[in-house]
């Protein structure tokens, strides 16, 4: 149900009672209960590269008691919704010694397109890399006191997310590999998806995680957050979204024991080396949660994600390789039968999940100035509708 109410200026009895319908994750609440108390504190304004380098050497004063220096600062272009600045540090590294190592300051701005934790980014990170391949983390700021908002340090990960001289869409869509490189890449892309969904997380040091009480209360507490969110920002009553809302809770697949889920795991959000094409690491963790292996599976084989061989017939989801061939090379590895049915019901949620983006918060956070990449965000609130369009037929042939 939409709520008409002032969203720019939110009241707290109003933001009280969202919190109480749309209980979830109490890392996520925090965020998106800081997030709506700060929305009235104004405008995101552009920071100077040398205010960012004062912030770093805040933080590394109080992590550090070894003489240091940053060198190299500099933006990193890309992403629709952190600021991202590299640098290189000299350093005594415990148990290393010596040492420069390229690092990357990870950074919200007031308000993105998706409101996540550094908190949960940065513990995610750095416990996963044990399992496949992602940056070092080093050190989190999770409430901004050094920074001036929320960041985490990590380590510059060599790679390239597509092949030199080729062009794709924003933010990765649309990368087209030759047929050598794809069989490579691919092997390990559903190998590592594998890995990461057989992974026990519950046993990892990551403590702003809630553990579910099942399966089933997984999928609940991230369908609250999306409904929560869309409550928050939404600017227009979108009547398909409510019925979709419906739909995914009436239709919650079976889940005995929640696996780790990447939440944007695809093509673009890797790098790999272009002489021996190996996956060096897998980026943008903010998305991470518990939840149904499902949920990774659908998103992979969505259409806007992928492209057609060079025979111009064969599908390849994510630019990868063939949806029957992944599905079964994914069983294999992972040793978890993939059901159509929850693939379906991922699909819905993928949909449901990307046009609340787009049209609720993508919109609120340019509407109100919040973020570096208002153009990017008024851009991609257009994909929302085509979203909406998606779900519609996908509803259409499931109630």
């Amino acid at each position: 149900m939409f709520i008409p109410i002032n969203k720019d200026q939110p009241n707290k009895k109003w933001l009280e009672e969202i919190r109480v319908r749309y209980p979830c994750d109490r890392e996520i609440d925090r965020v998106l209960t800081r997030k709506m108390l700060n929305r009235p504190n104004g405008s995101y304004k552009p920071l100077p590269l040398e205010q960012l380098v004062e912030s770093l050497k805040s933080l590394l004063n109080a992590e550090l008691d070894t003489p240091y220096q940053i060198k190299n600062a500099r933006w990193l272009a890309g992403g629709a919704s952190k600021l991202q600045l590299a640098f290189d540090l000299t350093w005594e590294q415990p148990e290393v010694g010596h040492t420069i190592t390229p690092m990357v300051v990870r950074m919200e701005p007031a308000e993105s397109i998706v409101e996540t934790s550094r908190l949960q980014e940065f513990q995610l990170v750095r416990e996963v890399g044990n399992v496949i391949p992602a940056p070092p983390c080093f050190w989190v700021d999770p409430e901004g006191d050094h920074f001036p908002y929320p960041a985490l340090i990590y380590g510059f990960a060599q790679g390239v997310t597509k092949p030199s001289g080729k062009s794709s869409n924003v933010s990765g869509f649309g990368v087209g590999f030759d047929p050598a490189t794809r069989k490579t890449l691919g092997k390990q892309f559903v190998d590592h998806l594998a890995a990461l969904h057989t992974w026990d997380w519950q046993q990892a040091n990551m403590p702003s995680f809630d553990r579910p009480a099942s399966g089933v209360n997984a999928v609940e507490l991230i369908l609250n957050k999306w409904a929560r969110v869309w409550q928050e920002d939404a600017n227009e009553d979108i009547p398909l979204l409510g019925l979709a809302e419906s739909w995914l809770r009436e239709n919650i697949p079976h889940l005995e024991k929640p696996s780790m889920i990447h939440g944007d795991y695809r093509t673009g959000n890797f790098l790999y080396t272009e002489h021996d094409n190996r996956i060096t690491a897998w980026l943008d963790w903010e998305l991470g949660h518990p939840g149904d292996p499902h949920e990774d599976l659908a998103l992979v084989t969505l259409g806007a994600l992928g492209n057609y061989a060079e025979d111009g017939k064969t599908f390849l989801i994510s630019g990868m390789l063939p949806e029957t061939e992944f599905y079964e090379s994914y069983e294999q590895a992972s040793n978890i039968k993939v059901s159509q049915k929850a693939i379906t019901y991922y699909r819905v949620y993928s949909a449901w999940r990307s046009a609340i983006n787009c049209i609720g918060t993508g919109f609120r956070a340019a509407h109100n100035s919040k973020t570096h990449q208002d153009i990017v965000l008024s851009w991609i609130m257009a994909l929302g509708y085509a979203l909406l369009e998606d779900l519609r037929i996908i509803l259409e042939k499931e109630v």
